[in-house]
């Protein structure tokens, strides 16, 4: 008997398809001097998607790995493939031989696809028996002779599309398997949430696409038939030039792109407020200072600022809304819509308002599991609920506020000490950009905290006064032993701080 359930699998190109029936000539990306139509885009999405199978003798489940920066050929390969069957494994193009090596064995692809920019890795692959395609004449030459017609493949929705692996802040790498059905629900969330993702919406998309929330964004953005305005140049005076045009309604930026905004002169934002289409502007992957969060309602205007937290793992989990970013200082908000948070004590009971525990969370943005990891996955994601082991405290309100992660606990003398505390006092006084507190190894206490701090520029840091910011407001075993001046901190690619490397660099102080 025929099947009567009239139910569509979630596929993440169905929004885009489905613009293309209905405006196809309309602009769907934009990049430089390159415009591609959202008719355009469904052609090269599938003569891309029958050039691996037909070409490259591909099938449903196969991974193909795309080391590439943020090109509208990103787009129509990660949908292209994955309306195939085909598994995308994205991943940062600045990688090393060594750490590419290590990730092509744990994900076994049958196709490296490469830009031009990262064909330095292209022998790593060869070395390893890989066929392999580069973007540019021979990648258009392939499209050319292949069929543009829609695949047949029924594709179901809780299907892994692509396989995003994490920065690695605390160990190896780990392939986050992301299915169809969630990152669909994601984008139609985000639509409702940021009011910035609509048919006339037009998003700005700077990070990369290789990260989580870079291609959620982007991939918000063409669902429903907006414009996404790809730009590659991160510096800031440019930046504030192209938001300062007036017709970007959206952008997602992470704290390095904020810091790096506010360090230029106020002279680049003159004149921005007038007549500027931005309605929304979005930050995440990192905790955002409240310092930038109020230069951002005196620079842009209030009513903009969202800060989103969430994971790889489990998509978006809270947002603050503007209305109350700065009644809520450090809070990252509420449960994101159709979440549900525990904050959970060691014994698995919940935190009462104010306590530190360890963060669940559970909705329908969720992964399917890490690739070839099993036990990390039980750890994970438990009984339907994930974990990143991030802790964090809510108030009588339901606010959220992250603590940090509990890998970077310091325990001092026996005592749990949360960095995060100590660098709110920290980055309030003169001449502090950025810093980080991490936990060096102490024959006496176990531990001792210690400070790494980033200088702002014309601005004199003095050590004593921040010792003494310290003594003022936190409790005597929260006061740093050592600070150390550092130019930058060392960051990944999404922008979150890499404190394992901090605490290499002070093992020998």
């Amino acid at each position: 008997m025929a099947s009567m359930n009239p139910y569509l699998p979630l596929n993440i190109s169905r929004g885009i398809r489905t613009s293309a029936r209905r405006v196809p000539s309309k602009v769907a990306i934009e990049a430089a001097e390159r415009h591609i139509t959202y008719g355009e885009l469904v052609k090269r999405m599938n003569q891309v998607g029958h050039t691996c199978v037909n070409g490259f003798g591909l099938s449903a489940g196969d991974r193909v790995v795309l080391l590439a920066p943020n090109c509208p050929e990103y787009i129509e390969i990660v949908t292209g493939l994955s309306d195939q069957g085909l598994i995308v494994v994205t991943l940062n193009p600045r990688m090393t031989s060594s750490e590419l090596k290590t990730i092509l064995e744990d994900c076994t692809p049958k196709l490296v696809i490469f830009h031009p920019d990262c064909e330095n890795l292209r022998e790593t692959c060869r070395n390893m028996g890989l066929a392999d395609l580069v973007l540019g004449q021979s990648y258009e030459a392939f499209l050319s002779k292949a069929s543009d017609q829609a695949p047949t493949v029924n594709v179901p929705d809780d299907q892994t599309f692509a396989i995003s692996y994490t920065s690695g802040t605390t160990g190896a790498p780990k392939g986050v398997e992301l299915p169809h059905r969630s990152r669909t629900l994601l984008a139609a969330a985000s639509a409702t949430e940021y009011n910035c993702f609509g048919f006339d919406d037009r998003f700005l998309s700077m990070s990369p696409l290789f990260h989580g929330a870079g291609f959620a964004f982007a991939l918000a953005s063409l669902s429903f038939g907006g414009t996404c305005v790809l730009y590659g140049n991160n510096d800031p005076e440019a930046i504030a030039r192209r938001l300062g045009q007036g017709d970007i309604t959206g952008v997602f930026m992470v704290p390095t792109h904020f810091k790096r905004l506010y360090d230029i002169s106020e002279k680049s934002f003159k004149g921005f407020i007038a007549g500027n289409a931005l309605k929304t502007i979005i930050s995440n992957a990192a905790a955002l200072a409240q310092t930038f969060k109020e230069q951002t309602v005196e620079r842009f205007g209030a009513g903009l600022l969202h800060e989103t937290y969430g994971s790889t793992e489990a998509g978006i989990v809270t947002n603050i809304r503007p209305s109350h970013l700065l009644e809520k200082p450090g809070s990252v908000g509420t449960p994101f819509i159709h979440m549900d948070i525990e904050i959970r004590k060691e014994d698995g009971s919940l935190c009462h308002p104010g306590e530190v525990g360890e963060l669940f969370a559970k909705g329908p943005y969720t992964f399917n599991g890490y690739l070839n990891r099993k036990t990390e996955t039980k750890q994970t994601l438990q009984n339907g609920w994930v974990t990143v082991q991030d802790l964090a405290t809510q108030d009588e309100d339901g606010y959220i506020t992250i603590i940090g992660r509990k890998k970077d606990m310091i325990v001092s003398g026996g005592v749990n000490i949360y960095p995060s505390e100590i660098e709110a006092v920290l980055s309030e006084q003169t001449g502090v950009a950025e810093v980080a507190v991490v936990g060096l190894p102490d024959p006496e206490w176990g531990e001792r905290l210690h400070a790494f701090v980033v200088h702002k520029k014309s601005q004199i840091l003095n050590e004593e006064n921040l010792i003494s910011a310290c003594r003022a407001s936190l409790a005597p075993h929260k006061i740093p032993r050592g600070i150390t001046r550092i130019d930058a901190l060392p960051r990944n690619p999404s922008g979150k701080i890499l404190k394992r490397l901090l605490r290499e660099q002070g093992s020998s102080f």
